[in-house]
């Protein structure tokens, strides 16, 4: 793994494979709402499909619109983490956003609605400002997670440190994607030994906290055998 593009096709082919997500076509994000429209669409379609049949009776052709015009309100007034958990309102009724693992698999509902959210990983996406993320994971199409992935052993030798400067300096914090509470929840600046986060984006003034598993009773991650230390990230 000595090219910084290796360190990202894992984690893709990880998530994929084991981990529920489907891979997403950067081309598909619009940067001026800061969605994956088709995704979120396409998730009300199938889990809300009265709400989509009285949106399709009001007017076909504006359908999709005037879903999306009321997602994006909602996100500006309540914010992202509230649309999640609760949902947002259109033509007068609630419509989910996602839903959570059901505490019991009594309602069989509940389980196939969970089911059916839809999860994907989509590198190089290109924001409003010129910004291209290396990974951004999005639930249903509202993106709720950066990742900025440096390899040290690449031609680059970048690490952590720089994924931070990214952020700092070449993140737009006033952007839908990195503004805080608008989109996405948390970011990320992970090499192949160490992870930090944030979840507030503050220009030169943003602080990361470590997301490390700890070492021999200090800081920093355990070898993983055959991988990288960073790769319970992945798990």
């Amino acid at each position: 793994m000595h090219k910084e593009i290796n360190f990202e096709n894992d984690i893709e082919q990880v998530l994929i494979s084991s981990g529920g997500y489907a891979k997403g076509d950067p081309k598909s994000y619009d940067p001026d709402i800061a969605l994956f429209p088709a995704e979120t669409i396409a998730f009300v379609q199938k889990t809300q499909a009265k709400i989509w049949a009285r949106l399709t009776q009001l007017d076909s052709s504006k359908a999709e619109a005037l879903l999306l015009d009321s997602l994006v309100k909602e996100l500006a007034a309540k914010g992202s983490l509230a649309v999640l958990r609760e949902g947002f309102k259109c033509v007068g009724k609630t419509v989910r956003i996602a839903y959570f693992a059901p505490n019991t698999g009594l309602d069989p509902l509940a389980a196939n609605n969970y089911a059916d959210n839809r999860l994907t990983i989509t590198r190089q996406v290109k924001t409003k400002s010129g910004a291209i993320p290396d990974v951004v994971l999005a639930v249903n199409g509202l993106p709720v997670v950066t990742l900025e992935l440096k390899n040290p052993m690449s031609a680059t030798h970048w690490n952590v440190e720089n994924a931070k400067f990214q952020y700092r300096y070449e993140r737009d914090p006033k952007e839908l994607l990195f503004a805080f509470k608008q989109r996405c929840l948390v970011h990320f600046a992970v090499d192949t030994e160490l992870a930090y986060m944030t979840t507030k984006l503050e220009g030169k003034d943003t602080f990361f906290l470590p997301f490390n598993l700890g070492h021999n009773h200090g800081a920093g991650n355990p070898p993983a055998e055959g991988d990288v230390r960073t790769s319970y990230l992945m798990a």
